[in-house]
């Protein structure tokens, strides 16, 4: 079971951050939190995260101050800066320090957009692969091409967009609530039966030959699996 990324989500208003957090979690990702900038360095140090959640205006040191302390000890960490300041000077000094900037109130599809841009530009820098691959299913990330023992298969963006969250998640179980909120954020028409037709498209085209990648488990979800040697 593998997450897409570890996150460290850094804000000293709990409801914020528990909203982010779970929000987070529930898209695919591992999350570990801190209320103030102390923390935050300790926990950055302690879990090396694959980017941070940064909140400008912490209690006992500001998130630029926490993100030159991460530099100086030598981490490269992308970082996301979430702040109530929109001035220019302001976001200069962020987009300066970090990777990208999001002025309060937003959203949380926003947030998360943001945050798989900035994983996706540093990809190279956190030793992530371009190219996913199980058994002989295997995903090109940057030319979005994809392969099945050797065969190109031609995709959808939709059903191209459903095989990475597969791919990325490959063992765990996804539920059709989670599957929805990542590949169409909502956007489905009211039609819950989305993920249902969507799975049975791609499975007509990278399941065709054995061994059979995608399962499903009534009641709970569906699963990418590498077979068992």
């Amino acid at each position: 079971m593998r997450s897409e990324a570890k996150l460290l989500v850094v804000d000293d208003e709990p409801n914020i951050r528990e909203l982010l957090s779970a929000t987070l979690r529930y898209a695919g990702f591992d999350v570990v939190t801190a209320a103030d900038g102390r923390e935050a360095v300790q926990v950055a140090e302690r879990i090396r995260p694959d980017l941070v959640v940064l909140d400008v205006m912490l209690p006992d040191m500001d998130g630029f101050a926490v993100a030159n302390r991460l530099r100086a000890a030598g981490r490269r960490t992308p970082v996301l800066f979430l702040t109530a300041r929109d001035e220019a000077e302001h976001k200069l000094t962020g987009l300066g320090l970090g990777d990208d900037y999001v002025t309060k109130p937003f959203s949380l599809e926003e947030v998360l957009a943001r945050i798989r841009a900035v994983l996706r530009r540093t990809r190279a820098d956190l030793n992530l692969p371009s190219r996913l691959q199980v058994a002989d299913l295997e995903l090109d990330e940057e030319g979005h091409q994809v392969w099945r023992g050797g065969n190109r298969v031609k995709l959808s963006p939709t059903e191209y967009k459903l095989l990475h969250y597969f791919m990325v998640n490959t063992g765990r179980v996804l539920s059709k609530a989670q599957i929805l909120d990542h590949v169409w954020n909502y956007d489905f028409g009211g039609d819950r039966n989305v993920v249902e037709s969507y799975v049975s498209y791609l499975r007509r085209k990278i399941d065709t030959v054995e061994p059979r990648l995608i399962h499903t488990l009534r009641g709970v979800g569906y699963v990418l699996r590498a077979p068992r040697r």
